[in-house]
């Protein structure tokens, strides 16, 4: 394994009540203006709104929306909130919904006591910003891991760039699976998809001999993929939702990174697909990793073929690129067993003329078994209509 550093510093609250139990505890510390980030407005319809106000209140705090975050956040947005954080002294923002109301938060976290842009400070100056307004998280949905690490996906439309940044960690996360029961079964399929999808990459990057860090990697896969399937069976079952919650923050708290270097070639193509169009992050993703794991599968035969036999249960083939691919018609199995797309057409997403723009622009970096051309992300969109 590589050196490592390891701090997890996100304090979680997990479970039934875990919302009350967190305010109670965190919001002390915290001056009197809170900022409540929110989304399209579901957690005023399932009431969610009114408990957390109820419960800000009753600390004390002042509140200030923050409405209308939207599922790729944009830098318009980000800025938006920033300037609303300064303009009514805010002293602590609650992110409350999905990865992307917490990324959006995060940003805006760190742009609101910034004197400069923050995308020209980390993109063109490579100045990372080290303060924040202080914020928390209540998760609404589980899968993108967003709650348990201060890396943002955000969207610059002017630029036509959709990238990451870099925020805030929050003090603390609320994960309530009650809260995830509103989320349409596909949306939720879609999240589940995402977890494995982090799961996947950071397995697949270097260094591909044995490691405790992916032993435990391959474990947190199997119970993705069992959930996931139960989760399709029943989408009322708690405890499958609590199970893939806390899969969603193992995948992105740092634990399955420590000693590895990840890539995540299939999140860069899909992120700079959604530069371009709507895509849904999540069922963006099962489409890609199939195609991309068919380009890539004979660089690391050994480590495709483990994937089969320690995640998949394949019985191991007369050699690895066999069993490699066997691994890989079993993931593109179970995509289509728990009703996730297989094409860009079966998610509505029927205009290609962006394929090589995406192709030509997405960010490409160091980490797994073969670095792809850019005429070779360009097949793999052409492969995925």
């Amino acid at each position: 394994m590589k050196d490592f550093v390891f701090s997890y510093p996100v304090k979680n609250y997990f479970g039934a009540g875990a919302l009350k139990k967190a305010l109670s505890a965190e919001m002390k510390k915290y001056g009197p203006t809170v900022m409540l980030a929110y989304g399209g407005g579901s957690i005023k319809r399932n009431g969610l709104y009114d408990e957390i106000t109820a419960l800000l209140k009753s600390e004390g705090k002042r509140i200030v929306d923050f409405p209308g975050i939207m599922s790729n956040p944009t830098y318009a947005k980000v800025q938006e909130g920033a300037a609303l954080a300064r303009r009514e002294n805010v002293d602590f923002i609650l992110a409350v919904g999905g990865g992307s109301v917490s990324d959006c938060c995060k940003i805006v976290s760190a742009q609101a006591v910034l004197d400069k842009d923050i995308w020209d400070a980390e993109t063109k100056e490579h100045q990372m910003p080290q303060r924040f307004i202080p914020m928390g998280v209540v998760s609404t949905m589980a899968g993108t891991g967003s709650e348990q690490n201060n890396g943002a996906v955000i969207t610059h439309e002017e630029k036509k760039i959709k990238g990451g940044l870099a925020g805030a960690y929050a003090d603390f996360a609320v994960l309530d699976p009650s809260y995830t029961l509103s989320v349409p079964l596909r949306q939720a399929l879609s999240g589940a998809f995402d977890t494995l999808s982090h799961c996947m990459e950071t397995y697949f990057g270097r260094p591909l001999d044995d490691n405790l860090s992916d032993e435990i990697n391959e474990a947190v896969m199997r119970s993705v993929i069992r959930n996931t399937r139960k989760l399709a069976a029943d989408p009322s079952d708690l405890t499958v939702r609590g199970e893939l919650h806390w899969a969603a923050a193992m995948g992105e708290n740092g634990l399955l990174k420590i000693g590895k270097q990840t890539d995540f070639q299939a999140h860069q193509i899909e992120h700079q697909l959604g530069a371009y169009t709507n895509c849904n992050h999540g069922l963006g993703l099962a489409v890609i990793h199939p195609r991309l794991y068919r380009h890539l599968y004979t660089a690391a035969p050994e480590r495709f073929a483990r994937f089969a036999v320690n995640v998949w249960g394949v019985k191991p083939g007369s050699g690895d690129r066999e069993t490699a691919l066997a691994g890989i018609e079993a993931l593109e199995k179970f995509i289509a067993d728990v009703g996730l797309p297989r094409t860009f057409s079966d998610m509505g997403l029927t205009d290609t003329s962006c394929f090589r723009a995406v192709a030509d622009t997405c960010n490409i970096s160091a980490g797994c078994c073969r670095q792809l051309p850019r005429d070779e992300i360009f097949e793999i969109l052409e492969e995925c209509r």
